[in-house]
C-alpha cells in the first residue's frame, strides 16, 4: 500500500500520463511488429515512451516537456549508438557505462529539466549496450526509437498537464498582496505570512523553480526572498502598530504600494517598469525626516511606538528595493540601474557561461552533492554491467534498470524502495509465469492483453505505490516479449533474478556512497551560514549602543552627523555630504565591530565585553565602490550565503526527504536580515535619545546574547545535536519605554521572530491520517 495518498489533481496527472505512455508505446508497437514484421525496430518504439514518459521525471507542462524530448532526440540516439558498438565486449561495455553514467546523471547541475531527462538517456545506452552485438541492427534501433519518441511528443501537445504557475507569477501575486497591505486593515498578517510560505521552492513545481545559474534565475530566487521577506515585515507593522498612521510613513508606504502594483506587472508583462529611484528618494526624504525628528529637543521629539513604526516602514521600504532591484535583473537580464550592496549581486558582472562555468566547476568537488550523487550513480550501473556480463544474466538491461530506479540519494531510502520492489516482482513474477504457463505460445492473446496491461500498470503503480509499480511493470515485460519471441516462465524467474541483484548492487552503493545524501549537506551549509552571520549581532549592537559611527544622530545633544553614503550605495538624504572613497589619503580605516565569542563545549557563548572607556566601535561598513563596500567583517557571511544558497538550490534538485517542513527559505532570508543589519543599523540607526535607560541598554544586550544562543540552538539542531531550549530573559513586552536606539531595537526583534519560526520548522509535525490509516500528501 502506497506511504501516501496523492492528491486529487496528482491522481489525475498520473492517469494522463499513463494514457500517453501506453498510447504513444502501442501506437509504435503494433504496426511495426505486427505490419511491418521489424521486431527489433519495435522493441525500440515501445521501450523509447516508457523510458522516456514514465520512467524519466521531466517536469513541466506538455509543451515544456515536448520541448525537452525533442531536445533529447539527438543525445538518445548518439546513445543509442554508442550502446551498440561498445557491446562488442563487456568491459568496453562497463567503461562506457561509468562515463555515460557520470555525465548524464553530472547534467543535473543544469536543473530539474536535465535531470529528469538523464535517467531515460541512460535507458537507450543501457538497452543498446547488452548483447547480441548487432551493429547491422543499429537502423532498426534507432528508427524505433525516434518513431516511439515523437509519437509520445506529439501525445505531450494533444493531452497535456495544465500549466503550473510560474515563479514569477508567484511573485507577482505576493507583490500584489503587498500592496494591499500597505493600507491599514488592508490584508490579515496570516494571509500575508501564507502568501509568503507559497514563495518557498519546496513549494514550486520542480520545474518552475529558478534553478539555472543564469542571470534571471538568481535574480528571481533573490526575489522571492525579498517579497516573502516584505510580506513578513507587512504582517509585523500590522500587528504591532496602531491602526493610525502619521503622514511620512504614509507616504513612504504609499510609494512602496505603487512599486509592488508596477514590479508586479513587470514580471507580467515585460513593459513599464518602477520609475528608477523613485522608491530611493521617498526613502530619502523618510530618513531625512526622522533625522529631523530626532535631532529636535526632548520634549519635540516622537513618542517611541512612533519611532519604532518609522524604522519598521524604513526597514520593509529596504525589502520594497531589493525587489525592484532583483525584478529589473530578473526581466532584463542585467540590471539596468547599478544594483547595491554590489557583493549580494555579484552575479550581475558576469557572462552567462562564465555563470554556468562557475556551477559546473563548484559542483566539480566531493562536498558537491550532485557530484556525490552523479559518482555514486556511475559506479552502481558500471558495477551492474559488470555483473550481467560476467554472470552472462539473461535480459541483464534489467539490472541496471534497478539500479537506476530505485537508487536513492540516501541508504535508508534506497532500502525501503529495494524492500517494497522486491516483494513486488515476486508477486508479478508469480503472476506472469502462470500467465505464460496458461496461454503458452498464443501471441495474439499477448496482443489484446498488452495495452489495458501497460494502461492498468502505468495507472495504478505510481497511486499504488512502488511494490504495485514493480509487479505491475513484470506483467508488461512479460506480454511484450512473449510478442517478440517464444517464451516461457523461465522468463518470470530471470526477471526476479535480475532485479535482486539490481537490488543487493544499488543498495551497497547507497550504503558506501554518502549514504546521507543531500540533507547532511544542507544542514551543515545553513548551520555555518547563521553561526557566521550571528557573529555579526553582537559587534553591530554594540556599535549602535555606544554611539559611535556616523549615525544620524549622537548620543548625547542630539546634534547632526554627517552621514556617511548608505550602506546599499545610495546617496544620503539632500543636504548630507559623502564620505570620501576608501583608499584616499587621509581616509581613515576603523576596526571591526565587536564580533560574538567563540561558543563554548555546551552551545553557549559568554556575554561580550563592552568597548573600552574612551573609545568607540566604529561600523563595519566602508565607503567604496560605487558607494558602498561591505567591510571585512562581513566578508565571511556573504560567502557563507553564498555556499548556502548552493547547497540549498542542490537540495531542491532531490525528491523530497523527511524534512519537508524545515524552513530552508526563512534561514536564508534571516541570513540577509543579519548582513544587511550590519550593513546599514551602525551608520544610520538612530541614537539615544537623552531619557534612555540602563535598562535599555542592558534590554539590547540580552537579547543580542539570546539571539546568538538562538541560532546555537538551531545550528546545534541542523546538525544532529539536541540542545535545550533557548531560556529568553527579554521580550517585546518587557523592553524599556525608550529604547537606546529604535533602529537597534526593531532589528533585534525581527530576528528573534524569524529565529522562532525557524526553531518551529525543525520540528516535524504528525501528519494527518485518514480513517483507513494512510498519511495524506503534504500540501505543494
Amino acid at each position: 500500500m502506497a506511504d501516501v495518498i496523492p492528491t486529487g489533481q496528482e491522481r489525475a496527472t498520473i492517469v494522463r500520463r499513463a494514457v500517453r505512455v501506453a498510447v504513444a508505446a502501442g501506437a509504435g508497437f503494433y504496426p511495426l511488429l505486427y505490419g511491418a514484421g521489424l521486431p527489433v525496430m519495435a522493441l525500440y518504439a515501445l521501450f523509447a515512451p516508457i523510458a522516456v514518459g514514465l520512467l524519466s521525471p521531466i517536469p513541466g507542462s506538455g509543451r515544456q516537456r515536448a520541448s525537452v524530448m525533442v531536445r533529447a532526440l539527438p543525445p538518445a540516439l548518439a546513445l543509442a549508438t554508442l550502446g551498440t558498438l561498445l557491446a562488442v565486449d563487456t568491459w568496453a561495455a562497463v567503461g562506457g557505462m561509468l562515463l555515460v553514467g557520470f555525465l548524464l546523471a553530472f547534467a543535473a547541475v543544469g536543473g530539474p529539466r536535465p535531470a529528469g531527462v538523464g535517467p531515460g538517456l541512460q535507458l537507450f545506452y543501457i538497452l543498446a549496450c547488452f548483447p547480441p552485438y548487432a551493429p547491422d541492427t543499429l537502423v532498426q534501433r534507432l528508427s524505433g526509437l525516434t518513431i516511439g519518441i515523437l509519437l509520445l511528443t506529439a501525445l505531450e501537445l494533444l493531452l497535456p498537464d495544465p500549466p503550473a504557475t510560474p515563479y514569477r507569477e508567484r511573485i507577482a501575486r505576493a507583490l500584489d498582496e503587498a500592496a494591499r497591505a500597505t493600507v491599514p486593515g488592508g490584508v490579515p498578517p496570516e494571509r500575508l505570512r501564507e502568501a509568503g510560505a507559497r514563495l518557498r521552492l519546496s513549494a514550486v513545481p520542480p520545474a518552475e523553480r529558478p534553478a539555472g545559474a543564469g542571470r534571471s534565475d538568481r535574480a528571481l530566487e533573490q526575489a522571492g526572498r525579498a517579497a516573502r521577506r516584505l510580506l513578513d515585515q507587512l504582517a509585523t507593522l500590522a500587528e504591532t502598530s496602531p491602526t493610525g498612521t502619521d503622514p511620512a510613513s504614509a507616504a513612504l508606504l504609499d510609494r512602496v504600494s505603487r512599486l509592488c502594483t508596477t514590479s508586479a506587472r513587470f514580471l507580467r508583462t515585460g513593459e513599464d517598469p518602477p520609475v528608477p529611484g523613485a522608491l530611493e528618494a521617498a526613502m530619502r526624504d523618510f530618513q531625512a525626516e526622522r533625522v529631523r525628528q530626532a535631532s529636535a529637543a526632548p520634549g519635540e521629539r516622537p513618542p517611541a511606538e512612533v519611532e519604532r513604526r518609522h524604522s519598521r516602514v524604513l526597514a520593509l521600504a529596504e525589502s520594497a528595493r531589493m525587489v525592484e532591484i532583483t525584478t529589473d535583473i530578473a526581466v532584463h537580464g542585467r540590471p539596468t540601474e547599478p544594483a547595491f550592496p554590489r557583493r549580494l549581486f555579484w552575479y550581475t558582472d558576469l557572462s552567462t557561461p562564465r555563470l554556468w562555468a562557475r556551477r559546473v566547476v563548484g559542483n566539480a568537488t566531493f562536498r558537491s552533492v550532485l557530484f556525490q550523487n552523479a559518482v555514486r550513480t556511475a559506479l552502481g550501473l558500471a558495477a551492474a554491467r559488470a555483473v550481467a556480463g560476467s554472470l552472462d544474466l539473461s535480459h541483464g538491461f534489467w539490472v541496471l534498470l534497478v539500479v537506476l530506479t530505485l537508487g536513492r540519494t540516501t541508504a535508508g531510502a534506497t532500502w525501503q524502495a529495494v524492500r517494497q520492489a522486491v516483494a513486488g516482482n515476486a508477486a508479478g513474477a508469480l503472476v506472469a509465469g502462470a500467465l505464460l504457463i496458461g496461454l503458452g505460445p498464443h501471441t495474439d492473446v499477448y496482443a489484446a492483453l498488452l495495452a489495458p496491461v501497460m494502461l492498468v500498470a502505468f495507472s495504478l503503480g505510481p497511486l499504488l505505490g512502488i511494490a504495485y509499480a514493480q509487479g505491475l511493470f513484470t506483467l508488461v515485460v512479460a506480454t511484450a516479449f512473449a510478442q517478440i519471441e517464444p517464451v516461457t516462465w523461465r522468463l518470470s524467474e530471470a526477471r526476479m533474478i535480475d532485479v535482486v541483484t539490481g537490488s543487493v548492487i544499488g543498495l551497497l552503493c547507497g550504503l558506501l556512497a554518502w549514504p546521507a545524501g543531500a540533507r547532511r549537506e544542507v544542514h551543515r551549509a545553513m548551520a555555518d551560514l547563521l553561526r557566521t552571520c550571528a557573529e555579526l549581532v553582537p559587534g553591530t549592537t554594540e556599535a549602535l549602543l555606544s554611539g559611535a559611527g556616523s549615525g544620524a544622530v549622537t548620543a548625547v545633544g542630539g546634534a547632526q552627523a554627517a552621514p556617511q553614503p548608505w550602506a546599499d550605495g545610495s546617496r544620503p538624504p539632500p543636504g548630507d555630504t559623502e564620505a570620501r572613497p576608501s583608499g584616499h589619503s587621509g581616509d581613515p580605516q576603523p576596526p571591526a565591530p565587536q564580533a560574538a565569542p567563540e561558543a563554548g563545549p555546551d552551545g553557549s557563548r559568554p556575554p561580550p565585553q563592552p568597548p573600552s572607556a574612551g573609545t568607540e566601535a566604529p561600523p563595519p561598513v566602508l565607503p567604496g565602490e560605487g558607494g558602498s563596500q561591505v567591510a571585512p567583517q562581513t566578508l565571511p557571511g556573504v560567502h557563507k550565503l553564498r555556499l548556502a544558497e548552493a547547497a540549498y538550490a542542490q537540495y531542491r534538485t532531490e525528491a523530497p526527504a523527511e524534512d519537508t517542513r524545515t524552513d530552508w527559505h526563512a534561514m536564508l532570508i534571516a541570513a540577509n536580515h543579519m548582513l544587511l543589519g550590519a550593513h546599514y543599523l551602525p551608520r544610520f540607526g538612530l541614537r539615544s535619545p537623552v531619557d534612555a535607560t540602563d535598562a535599555s541598554a542592558a534590554w539590547a544586550r540580552t537579547t543580542a546574547r539570546e539571539s546568538v544562543a538562538e541560532v546555537d540552538r538551531i545550528a546545534a539542531l541542523l546538525t544532529g545535536g539536541a540542545p535545550e531550549p533557548v531560556r529568553r530573559r527579554t521580550a517585546a513586552d518587557d523592553r524599556p519605554p525608550t529604547p537606546l536606539s529604535v533602529d537597534l531595537e526593531v532589528w533585534l526583534e525581527s530576528l528573534g521572530q524569524q529565529l522562532t519560526r525557524i526553531d518551529a520548522s525543525l520540528t516535524p509535525l504528525p501528519p494527518p491520517v485518514t480513517p483507513s490509516g494512510r498519511r495524506t500528501a503534504p500540501p505543494g
